[in-house]
């Protein structure tokens, strides 16, 4: 077994790996995660007991508590208004059904003991963000069903989690204890939580709101925060913690006048590294001889019972919902469990062991079997289904212009012209009038308002181009949209006022996006182009009329500006290392300076008299 050293090294290695990989492939991480953790501990080089020791358990849960946190902070109200009453019933009462259905399938198919189907339907109830996200990351589903999605797969965590400790506590005590005890467990669970998770919303928010601390320290003091929440609030009720840091992390979000773009980004980030971590380290643990205790048909029937349940329970929240029938058959098919079922399910497991309950060491293959067969059906084949029944977005090719200047109505006609998806957006009224009457979808209002963030559907948008001619409206919206689009798919076009100033004055390059076209093209320079008659002209390249022969015919007269490939992905001319190869069957596009207009002589129009 290597040392302490190398294995930590090597859940690091295995987790970027794994996240590199399902990107390339366009799969959720999860499975890759889950084949690397069985596969390093099956094969010796990862050993979690024996590595963490008494550690394993806190630390995944407070692992579990930074990740629901950061859930709850991207769940905006404004995002389901029209449907929060579906988020309530597929975690209340959808909970519900699914724990009584769960439960007694595996009572009556499967033959274990009610004590465990009790347990294992409740676990069963246990979604979360450790899986859904990397899924919608991977699956693109439109926005309302994303929005569903994520609400539900934070909420149900915790409050799933209340649910499995009732009913745990309801299996140990037996008979002694009356139904009141149970409802009062399960009240002074939601009770705690609520309220530590509010009034830490509140503190945390007014701490950052009144500026009482450098912005330096605002990440580490909402962490700090998230786990003396967690931590205070398990030692006050056991199992409440889960539920103080969504609902501290929901109420921040939902703030007014606080801006957690900052805090989102910092914690993205750790959540990413924590959720690969905990999948190959929970994945590790699992033995190949556990799965032998439950035998074939009942892990085939673990991997099929919950398919029916989930589809009826999706059916029943979803009645006059106003969705369709195709985004009700998405939801009924996402149901991955994840990280919580897990963890419940390992501590479980051991105290039903300490009280010597019948077939207690079931329980832990079952969650994981559930796991398993969930996060892989669904993983496999929630992209294609989304596409087959019409819910997922379009592939992210399509451009948001910032501006609709005469440089940018050019730009956004040809690439519609050459079929890329572009949206423009600019708050001059004159100028948005004259992109509509070209025939281009334009949004009136400033692109960094409020509103915007509420109406500008990014649906389909992979680009940001800010090509306005109002320099500072181009450095706020690279900033505005550098989360939604990233870094390396920003451009922005520059202008001779910002050339002008001294270098002082200027802002931070770090600010700015990659030059649009390169650093010697300007607004100034393609409007002036424009003016006298050059156009923006699309030519097909072949075997026989390559990328050379086109560029020794168009000579100085042309600008490259795109190239498309066959997929119908664009390319951006200019910046370090974004030379145009374009090869046989891509489009590019380039200003071309038209030729001046010969008037033929007099006598050549008379014919000589």
């Amino acid at each position: 077994m290597p040392d302490a050293l190398l294995q930590l090294a090597l859940i690091g290695v295995l987790g970027a790996g794994c996240q590199w990989l399902a990107w390339q492939l366009r799969l959720p991480s999860i499975l890759f995660l889950l084949l690397a953790g069985l596969a390093a501990g099956t094969g010796g080089l990862l050993s979690p007991d024996l590595l963490l020791g008494d550690l394993l358990l806190p630390l995944v849960s407070l692992a579990v508590a930074v990740i629901l946190f950061e859930g709850g902070l991207t769940l905006r109200l404004e995002q389901i208004r029209h449907l929060s009453g579906v988020v309530c019933y597929l975690v209340t009462v959808g909970a519900l059904c699914t724990w009584l259905l769960v439960s007694l399938g595996a009572f009556w198919l499967l033959g274990v003991p009610h004590e465990v189907a009790m347990l294992f339907g409740a676990l069963a109830v246990v979604s979360g963000p450790t899986v859904i996200s990397p899924m919608l990351r991977a699956v693109r589903p439109i926005t309302r069903i994303a929005a569903l999605l994520r609400w539900e797969g934070v909420v149900i965590d915790p409050l799933g989690a209340m649910l499995a400790v009732v009913v745990f506590d309801f299996v140990v005590s037996g008979a002694g204890a009356t139904g009141f005890s149970y409802l009062w467990a399960g009240a002074a669970i939601l009770l705690t939580g609520t309220l530590c998770g509010l009034c830490a919303a509140w503190l945390a928010g007014e701490t950052l709101r009144r500026h009482l601390l450098p912005e330096y320290m605002h990440n580490m003091f909402v962490l700090v925060m998230v786990i003396a929440v967690y931590v205070g609030a398990e030692s006050l009720r056991h199992e409440s913690g889960l539920l103080a840091v969504t609902l501290m992390g929901i109420g921040m979000a939902n703030m007014r006048d606080l801006n957690v773009e900052g805090l989102l980004g910092f914690k993205e980030s750790l959540t990413l590294l924590l959720i690969s971590s905990l999948f190959i380290v929970l994945a590790a643990r699992v033995e190949p001889g556990d799965f032998m205790l439950l035998g074939f048909p009942t892990l085939l029937l673990l991997v099929l019972l919950p398919i029916p349940v989930r589809f009826l329970v999706v059916l029943l929240c979803t009645l006059r919902s106003g969705l369709h029938f195709r985004e009700k058959l998405f939801l009924g098919w996402i149901a991955p469990r994840g990280v919580v079922a897990a963890a419940i399910s390992s501590v479980f497991a051991l105290r039903l062991e300490e009280l010597g309950i019948a077939s207690g060491e079931l329980l832990v293959p079952m969650v994981l079997t559930l796991i398993l067969s969930t996060v892989f059906l669904q993983g496999v084949s929630a992209r294609f289904l989304a596409r087959r029944l019409g819910v997922a977005e379009p592939e992210p090719h399509g451009v948001l212009i910032i501006g609709c200047g005469e440089v940018a109505r050019a730009v956004g006609k040809a690439l519609q012209e050459n079929g890329v998806q572009v949206l423009l957006a600019d708050s001059a009224w004159k100028q948005v009038r004259e992109a509509r009457m070209q025939g281009l979808p334009a949004y009136f209002g400033s692109p960094v308002s409020e509103h915007a963030d509420r109406n500008l559907d990014l649906a389909g948008l992979g680009l940001l181009f800010a090509m306005s001619e109002r320099a500072n409206l181009n450095v706020l919206a690279t900033i505005r949209f550098r989360r939604e689009f990233g870094s390396g798919s920003i451009y922005e076009l520059k202008t001779e006022l910002e050339q002008a100033v001294a270098s002082k004055h200027r802002v931070s390059r770090r600010h700015r996006g990659t030059p649009l076209f390169g650093g010697e093209i300007t607004y100034g320079r393609l409007v002036a182009r424009l003016r006298t008659g050059s156009r923006i002209r699309a030519t097909q390249l072949s075997e026989m009329f390559n990328l050379e022969a086109y560029r020794a015919g168009s000579g100085e007269r042309s600008i490259e500006l795109f190239a498309i490939n066959p997929r119908g992905e664009l390319q951006v001319a200019g910046g370090a290392g974004r030379e145009l190869r374009p090869g046989a069957g891509w489009t590019v596009l380039s200003m071309v300076a038209e030729p001046p207009l010969r008037v033929p002589p007099a006598a050549d129009v008379c014919g000589g008299v």
